[in-house]
């Protein structure tokens, strides 16, 4: 019995601990955190940036919860970066707007209580932009092609300058319409022709309160260059400028024969205005009164008939158009230098 007793406290004493310990080792029980209170609002954080990854600073980002319709609206700083705090749990839009960009809308869901930050929001540059840069370009592309009319010639000789054989013309600008008249009739072929116009009159006694002699012939001269200059200054770059219409004839050189007619002989009273539209010819019709009224002042009093030689000469200058551009319609093109470079563009 004794024998038995002794193993009896033995076992205990062996055992004893091993217990303890594997009461102690067991696992704990899982600690329940406190749940998320469904009102607790989230916050959205993001930065907005251009097409090169460039911060985009006073962007206007709105916020809107599609349940509560609620609105937010905060502005970039400078370094891009937004932070819309206090949103609502839930469905949201948010818009993103910058002067001179398109639009951005970035959707999502937050949970309550989230921190959400956006990737960065890249806005493109608007089209109205663009067309600012186009409408740079176009000035410049009208500077380049007046630099090629100002080239042809007839025969290589004689300006040919005030008629355009590209279906693309660009409109001119009144800097530009100047430039080219001047440029026109400051040619020192249109002196030679004064001259010899001139020796003609003078030949015939035309005019002949002008006298005979050089001091006749200079004030023939003078006359007759001081008409051609004074009727293409108003009828092709002070009137055009003011009525934005296009001192060129355009080339059409389609279609049959009487329809190139009819275009030709009606191009010498009607015009294409700046908006590319056709308007009567208001530039040529009034420049050809204004300049045959002054033209008398440039010839002795005996010579100017009062209202007939205006109205002569205004005539003349409108009968000469037509026939003008029915040679440029039919054969000025062929006989022209440098106007083939304006047509193999097109």
């Amino acid at each position: 019995m004794r024998r038995i007793y002794g193993r009896s406290r033995a076992w205990r004493f062996s055992f004893g601990p091993l217990i303890v310990l594997l009461l102690f080792a067991s696992p704990a029980r899982p600690q329940t955190s406190a749940p998320i209170d469904p009102q607790t609002p989230a916050i959205v954080n993001g930065t907005v940036v251009d097409e090169t990854g460039a911060a985009i600073a006073g962007a206007k980002v709105s916020l809107i919860h599609d349940d509560t319709s609620a609105g937010l609206d905060v502005l970039t700083s400078a370094d891009g970066h937004f932070s819309c705090p206090s949103v609502p749990a839930g469905r949201f839009r948010l818009t993103v707007s910058a002067p001179g960009f398109a639009n951005q809308t970035v959707t999502g869901v937050l949970k309550p209580g989230d921190v959400l930050t956006l990737p960065p929001v890249r806005l493109t540059v608007t089209i109205g932009n663009v067309d600012v840069d186009v409408t740079v370009t176009r000035v410049e592309l009208a500077e380049q092609q007046l630099k090629e009319q100002t080239q042809q010639r007839l025969f290589g000789v004689l300006p040919n300058f005030r008629v355009s054989y590209r279906a693309d013309a660009v409109p001119l600008t009144g800097r530009q319409k100047f430039k080219l008249t001047w440029k026109s009739v400051t040619d020192p072929t249109r002196f030679v022709g004064a001259a010899v116009v001139a020796g003609i009159q003078q030949a015939r006694n035309d005019f002949s309160g002008f006298g005979p002699g050089a001091d006749g012939y200079a004030r023939r001269y003078a006359a007759f260059y001081g008409t051609t200059f004074t009727a293409a200054m108003v009828s092709n770059a002070l009137l055009p400028t003011l009525f934005k219409q296009d001192p060129r004839y355009f080339y059409k050189g389609t279609g049959g024969t009487t329809s190139r007619v009819a275009y030709a002989l009606s191009r010498a009273v009607v015009r294409k205005a700046d908006n590319r539209r056709w308007q009567p010819d208001y530039s040529r019709i009034l420049g050809s009164f204004a300049s045959g009224a002054l033209s008398n002042l440039y010839y002795p009093a005996e010579d100017r008939r009062s209202a007939r030689l205006t109205f002569e000469n205004a005539a003349f200058g409108i009968g000469g158009a037509a026939v003008g551009n029915l040679f440029q319609e039919f054969l000025f093109r062929k006989l022209t230098t440098h106007s083939r470079r304006s047509t193999d563009d097109q």
